[in-house]
């Protein structure tokens, strides 16, 4: 089955780390309301009749949006597409956006899932990160989220901070594992070229990131979660059995999804299609009497809704494979790449797997090739070295 995604591009502020596309306010939150649901029903043939899977609000902070208006925007994907009645439908929360009332209005609404942004326990941290929540605070939103009816919630944390040594980074994990929640998404914190961190650092205002500290912060993360019986399924994703992401999972295996609002994106198994990184000009085209996303503009029309596609060659498929499928527990499939992309590329890809096999920088099993939890370290060299 396939996906729908949904960029909701406000926040309350930016984050200093923050390398997605969003707006620190509010003020045309009705013009956008009303463009995405122009753009849902212009494009509800994207999917071509597949019935969807998962659904997911990203951002930005998709908890910014009412109860009325998350609705309004359920109701236009249920008019447009096939939800499955059994669909995972996950919705981005920041803490301070949460409330106990809001949290049992979105278990009404259908919402099943819940990425909350907790980042850190600590507020020294937080501080850092200039997150708008404070330590008590996050405690409390997970607590109202159980209260609420949530069990499959998602908490996301950053590690590698200059604020925090191995013994608080063991106390923010203790406090996550505390919680009895299946999912942890822990992310090490990079430094984006326009993040307001970047500037912060570069002009001393506040302490540098250290490489060597998010190296540790790791070996200790993969290590305690798998002695809490967390499966390590993707290198910054770890859950109970069975309670993997359906929506993430389905990119990195390659199923079509539509994205609807500024900067989503869209695959459907040969190309990829983007929305622009602007809310403004995702506001034009509707000002100017045509439908957002209108498939017959996206070429035709720069500056307007969907203006980037890219059809992706045989071999453009094969690098995105090795590159998606490697950061997962389930690793390049040789025998389902044969079938899939031909006999030449699983053919190259053994050839080119064996030495790095040998170096112990690669893993095999079978026809399946994997890295272990100390070769996700190197992810992205050890893909490299596979690629066309």
């Amino acid at each position: 089955m396939s996906g729908l995604y949904i960029h909701i591009p406000f926040c309350s502020s930016k984050c200093a780390y923050c390398g997605f596309y969003s707006i620190p306010s509010l003020k045309r939150k009705a013009d956008f309301l009303e463009a995405l649901n122009q753009e849902i029903a212009a494009r509800k043939g994207d999917l071509h009749g597949e019935k969807v899977g998962t659904v997911y609000f990203g951002g930005g902070t998709p908890s910014l949006l009412k109860e009325e208006e998350l609705e309004t925007i359920l109701k236009t994907l249920h008019d447009h597409f096939e939800i499955d009645p059994e669909a995972e439908v996950t919705l981005e929360a920041n803490p301070d956006t949460l409330s106990l009332d809001y949290l049992v209005s979105l278990r009404k609404l259908g919402v099943n899932r819940l990425s909350i942004g907790i980042q850190s326990f600590f507020d020294e941290d937080l501080k850092y990160l200039s997150r708008r929540h404070d330590a008590q605070h996050a405690q409390d939103c997970l607590l109202w989220a159980r209260a609420a009816g949530f069990d499959n919630v998602t908490i996301d944390l950053i590690y590698g901070l200059p604020t925090s040594d191995a013994d608080q980074w063991n106390r923010n994990l203790d406090r996550f594992f505390a919680t009895g929640f299946p999912h942890l998404s822990a992310y090490a914190l990079t430094l984006e070229p326009n993040a307001i961190l970047t500037k912060q650092i570069e002009m001393g205002k506040v302490l540098p990131v250290n490489e060597d500290d998010a190296v540790r912060d790791y070996e200790i993360l993969y290590r305690r979660a798998e002695e809490n019986g967390f499966q390590h399924y993707e290198i910054s994703n770890f859950c109970k059995p069975g309670m993997h992401s359906r929506h993430n999972t389905s990119y990195w295996f390659g199923v079509p999804y539509a994205g609807f609002g500024p900067s989503a994106h869209s695959y459907d198994g040969v190309s990829r299609q983007w929305n622009g990184s602007s809310l403004e000009r995702y506001l034009e085209q509707p000002r100017q009497g045509l439908p957002v996303g209108d498939s017959g503009l996206r070429d035709e029309t720069p500056g307007y809704g969907r203006v980037e596609k890219e059809i992706l060659t045989p071999e453009q498929r094969y690098d995105e494979y090795v590159m998606l499928r490697l950061r997962t527990m389930w690793g390049v499939d040789l025998s389902a790449m044969k079938q899939a992309l031909g006999a030449r590329f699983s053919t190259y890809c053994e050839k080119n797997a064996q030495p790095l096999i040998e170096q112990d920088r690669l893993s095999r099993k079978g026809d399946v090739l994997y890295l272990t939890d100390q070769q996700m370290l190197f992810a992205d060299g050890i893909a490299e070295a596979l690629f066309w």
